[in-house]
C-alpha cells in the first residue's frame, strides 16, 4: 500500500499567497430601530476566520439587446477564495469578507456570496471556494490619482 503523497514542500509558497484575514459570515438578523420606527441590518453573525486569498475568474459580461447594440450585463463579478484544507468548508450564499488586505487595498469593503460548496478533492492543495461579489459600490469615491512614484509591494 503506498502512502498519500506529501505537499509539505509547497507550505512555505502557500504561506506566502494565503495571506489576507477572511472573514465568512451570515448577515445578522433585521432590527428595529425604535427611534425611526425602521427595520436596521443587525449584527453580522461569524462563522470563522481564516487565512486565504482572494483572486479574480472573470469579470461582467456583455450580450447584444433586441436593438443590436452590446450592454453589460448584471454582473458576474466571479471569484475564487483560496484558503487553507483545514478550514471549514463554505457553504452556499455564506458572505466573505477580508479584514485586513495585506497587498492590495481594494479588497477591503467588498462582500462575496459563495456560489456552491467549497471544492473537495483527491488531491489538493488548497480549498477552493466560487464566490460572486455582491459589493454595489465603492466605499469611499475615487480620489483624482496623483502622479507618484509606485514601489511594487515585493
Amino acid at each position: 500500500m503506498s502512502s498519500p503523497v506529501s505537499l509539505a514542500a509547497l507550505e512555505p509558497v502557500l504561506k506566502r499567497i494565503l495571506v489576507d484575514p477572511v472573514q465568512m459570515f451570515r448577515p445578522g438578523p433585521q432590527i428595529l430601530n425604535e427611534t425611526t420606527g425602521e427595520y436596521e441590518p443587525g449584527p453580522d453573525v461569524i462563522l470563522w476566520e481564516v487565512l486565504g486569498a482572494v483572486f479574480s475568474a472573470g469579470g461582467p459580461g456583455a450580450v447584444m439587446s433586441l436593438a443590436g447594440q452590446a450592454y453589460q450585463d448584471d454582473t458576474r463579478n466571479r471569484y475564487q477564495l483560496l484558503t487553507w484544507l483545514d478550514a471549514p468548508v463554505a457553504s452556499r450564499d455564506i458572505c466573505v469578507r477580508v479584514t485586513t488586505a495585506t497587498v492590495d487595498q481594494g479588497l477591503l469593503n467588498r462582500v462575496w456570496r459563495v456560489l456552491d460548496l467549497s471544492q473537495a478533492q483527491t488531491l489538493a492543495i488548497v480549498r477552493t471556494t466560487w464566490m460572486d461579489e455582491v459589493t454595489q459600490q465603492a466605499a469611499q469615491p475615487m480620489q483624482a490619482a496623483q502622479p507618484e512614484a509606485h514601489t511594487p509591494p515585493f
